[in-house]
């Protein structure tokens, strides 16, 4: 296949949602439908024991949420394709951000019966910077939900983006007779409790009386009225549009149920874009050059704990990437060989010779990584857009167990590593600060120090508004300010000054007594 027809048939994606909507399960059933696994796992279920595909931290299995971005890759209808599952949950937040500069398109899951939650705003926020296409997929339509027109007028006010339905409900509930698919031109009808998948029938012309024969007569009348009602206010699907992230196209189905996800899969297939352009502090790439570069935008420690490895997950750029050949890792200035790079199932893992523009590929890190590393054919190119954010909770960590000093260490250096929290070195009493966005974190690491690495450790709690990494062109000012606030200096990881702020006050007068001092509030600066 040619190197251009290799990169079009790529589909690179995150599905990203608010917890509980429903984002694992879709991505269960997807993966089903790509032949990638043979029985789909339950996020939360006590009969079914087998956990979700993506869910394959311990952590994860027990608590029913996934923690972790997870990578699958599978090969559908000719199309190669990539899903990125994400966190939901907000204190893993950060994980998600960085994912989502990883990928080409998102789909949105909203829960049909809650609407659009804090999570999915926020998220949407990101991908509005990005301009990243979105399609949005409304979830558990078996059960009780809202009015689909109120659902729309709540996408388009709290996301912020024009809507295009490309398939409509019959109902919702226990009344809920499934979906015309509007893009398709086809009725799918739902059986309650039954997962068989069965073909569309298609109606081109939705007032034909064999409707009535389907679906009912009322059910036929309410359908004809909102699908008019549908053209009349919503403008035709503009394809361009979608591409710039303008216009959100919205499919309507149950993920559990297996209900119009198929449906979604051609669909997103045939609309979505494939790689395309990346921005570097140097230039723009674009996927169609024949040399290859990426960047690392993840790392995890321990994918599997028997071999304690570490895995940076690197998304190609552009060119041909080859197993076994010299690649430049612009930050440390040197050439590095890569034997056994993979592609990923979850943290099932096969040994891949080359990958292209779109693709995610897992690289053995001894400890050369670092999340927004770039990899290049020898060109000096810097991808933008990795930074790590100002923490907004702190705990003081101390060692539990003094014959475990050296395990804790080398835990919370791979576990910072990874980028889901930060470690922070105060200059006055030289204690270790974890730093997180979320307090659910703090139990994570805990849980995986133990767990992974043997270490136990115990936290203690620290009065912070804010850590915020400061620079100043003026060294003198720098000095000073460094003197007057010794006790509220501390070290990042990568050895750069931070300001420890123990509330919005105190930042607010720092700021004001030293003004040639920056403050930052992410690590890219």
């Amino acid at each position: 296949m040619k190197f251009e027809d290799e990169i079009k048939r790529r589909r690179t994606f995150a599905i990203i949602s608010h917890p509980d909507a429903g984002k694992t399960t879709l991505t269960e059933k997807l993966l089903l439908f790509g032949g990638a696994i043979h029985v789909a796992g339950a996020v939360k279920s006590n009969k079914i024991k087998k956990t979700a595909t993506s869910d394959f931290m311990e952590i994860e299995k027990q608590r029913g949420i996934s923690v972790a971005t997870s990578v699958m890759g599978f090969d559908y209808d000719g199309y190669k394709v990539n899903i990125l599952d994400t966190p939901g949950h907000e204190d893993f937040a950060e994980d998600t951000y960085r994912t989502l500069t990883a990928v080409d398109s998102v789909i949105i899951v909203i829960d049909a019966a809650k609407g659009v939650e804090t999570q999915t705003r926020k998220l949407m926020e990101v991908c509005r910077m990005r301009n990243t296409p979105v399609i949005v997929f409304i979830n558990k339509l078996d059960r009780p939900g809202r009015d689909p027109f109120d659902l729309l007028d709540e996408i388009e006010k709290e996301l912020k983006i024009g809507v295009r339905p490309l398939a409509w409900p019959m109902g919702s509930g226990t009344d809920f007779k499934g979906v015309y698919n509007i893009y398709e031109q086809s009725l799918y009808l739902f059986t309650p409790g039954k997962q068989k998948l069965e073909d569309g029938i298609e109606f081109r012309d939705i007032n034909d009386p064999e409707l009535i024969q389907h679906i009912g007569d009322r059910a036929a009348s309410t359908l004809r009225e909102e699908l008019e009602i549908i053209e009349g206010v919503y403008p035709e699907f503009d394809h361009n549009a979608y591409l710039a992230g303008q216009l959100a196209p919205v499919f309507f189905g149950s993920a559990l149920n297996n209900f119009g996800v198929r449906e979604l899969l051609h669909a997103f297939l045939k609309l979505a874009p494939w790689p395309g352009k990346s921005v570097t502090a140097e230039r723009t790439v674009d996927s169609f050059e024949t040399t290859f570069s990426g960047f690392v935008f993840k790392i995890h420690a321990n994918m599997d704990p028997n071999h304690r490895n570490r895995l940076a997950f690197v998304k190609v750029c552009s060119g041909h990437f080859e197993r076994n050949t010299n690649y430049l890792h612009v930050r440390l200035g040197r050439q590095m060989k890569f034997s056994s790079p993979t592609a990923f199932m979850a943290d099932k893992k096969s040994i891949i010779d080359e990958a292209f523009p779109g693709d995610i590929i897992g690289i053995t890190d001894s400890g050369n990584f670092k999340i927004g590393d770039s990899l290049s054919e020898g060109e000096i190119l810097n991808f933008k857009g990795l930074p790590s954010f100002s923490p907004e909770l702190f705990r003081y960590i101390e060692n539990a167990d003094p014959m475990k000093s050296k395990q804790l260490a080398k835990g919370i250096e791979q576990l910072m590593d990874e980028g889901v929290a930060q470690l922070f070195v105060n200059q006055f009493n030289g204690r270790k600060i974890i730093g997180t966005v979320g307090s659910l974190q703090f139990e994570v690491i805990q849980y995986r120090l133990l767990h992974e690495y043997g270490a136990s450790c115990r936290y203690e709690p620290i009065n912070l508004y804010k850590a915020c990494w400061i620079r100043s062109n003026d060294k003198k000012e720098l000095d000073e300010f460094k003197k007057r606030k010794s006790q509220y200096m501390a070290k990042d990881k990568s050895g750069r000054d931070v300001f420890l702020a123990e509330s919005s006050y105190m930042l607010q007068m720092a700021q004001e007594g030293f003004p040639k001092i920056e403050f930052f509030f992410t690590s890219e600066f």
